[in-house]
């Protein structure tokens, strides 16, 4: 079922019921309006089902609908403005309304719900019953009921601390309170907060739950090693082949000389037994000679 309203809201919507609904002027019409241009009764809305046919009955004074001068009738369809001097009606459809409203109210909501940011603060007093207090990016924590976390403590003081997150990491400043902020049992001004710490505002302790810290880990990055270049190695020419053939006796030489030991060729040596032989062959005929002549 459909409903038809003024555009700014002014009044409440008329349902547009079976088998029609007057609109004018007079007090007995289901949508009164108050337009010197507007008759007693000045116009009605047919209604069959969902189908709405628009009559406009006083033909002297135009209806204009949606921009179009209606002197007569015309057929009527949700989001339709209807204007007559200067008031402005407007046809809804209630369930895409409240679908439209629905989804513009999510749309807000999300847009005022604080970022998470992953820190949060987990009591450790009996008091609070171990409620855990989602961290914004920033945050006051006092006695004060304006402050972000609220606490009814007698001695705490209304501002007495500030949290905030700045690149991901949590610090905490003591306001100038009272009784102080510790941090692990220390009383600090103001300082870095990690996941594990312990946090205490008077006599009200938290534990700090938060990412963990990255910051601290030392990483070992490993050199790449460098691919070893092998030049392949080319196949000698023929010439070079052959001046490393003509160069390998001199080196061998070379060599020998360096271990101090005397190159002698084989037929050197072969020579040097023969003459032997011979000598030792002359020397005894000499010998044997001389002993007979001496006989003689």
């Amino acid at each position: 079922m459909l409903k038809i309203r003024f555009k700014d809201n002014k009044y409440n919507a008329v349902w547009l019921v079976e088998p029609k609904i007057t609109i004018g002027r007079s007090a007995t019409n289901a949508l009164v309006i108050d337009d010197p241009l507007a008759s007693d009764v000045h116009m009605e809305v047919l209604v069959d089902n969902e189908h709405l046919t628009l009559r406009n009955l006083i033909p002297t004074q135009p209806i204009i609908v949606n921009g179009q001068t209606v002197t007569g009738a015309c057929e009527l369809k949700p989001d339709d403005q209807i204007k007559l001097g200067q008031v402005e009606l407007v046809v809804i459809d209630p369930k895409r309304e409240a679908k439209v409203v629905a989804e513009e109210s999510a749309n807000v909501t999300q847009l005022r719900a604080p970022k998470a940011t992953g820190w949060s603060l987990k009591a450790n007093h009996t008091a609070l019953a171990n409620r855990v207090f989602p961290l914004k990016e920033l945050n006051v924590i006092g006695r004060a009921s304006e402050c972000d976390i609220s606490l009814a403590a007698a001695h705490l003081s209304r501002r007495h601390a500030q949290l905030q997150i700045i690149d991901g990491m949590l610090f905490v400043k003591d306001l100038d309170s009272a009784n102080g902020t510790f941090l692990n049992g220390k009383r600090v001004a103001e300082a870095r907060v990690k996941r594990g710490d312990e946090l205490r505002f008077d006599a009200l302790t938290f534990g700090v739950m938060g990412p963990s810290d990255d910051m601290a880990k030392t990483t070992v990055r490993q050199v790449p090693v460098k691919a070893e270049i092998v030049e392949p190695k080319l196949k000698p020419s023929p010439r070079e082949t052959a001046r490393e053939k003509a160069v390998a006796p001199t080196r061998a030489s070379s060599s020998r000389a360096a271990a101090g030991v005397q190159p002698q060729s084989a037929p050197q040596e072969n020579a040097k037994g023969k003459y032997g032989l011979i000598f030792l062959g002359v020397l005894a005929v000499v010998v044997i000679t001389t002993l007979i002549l001496t006989r003689k």
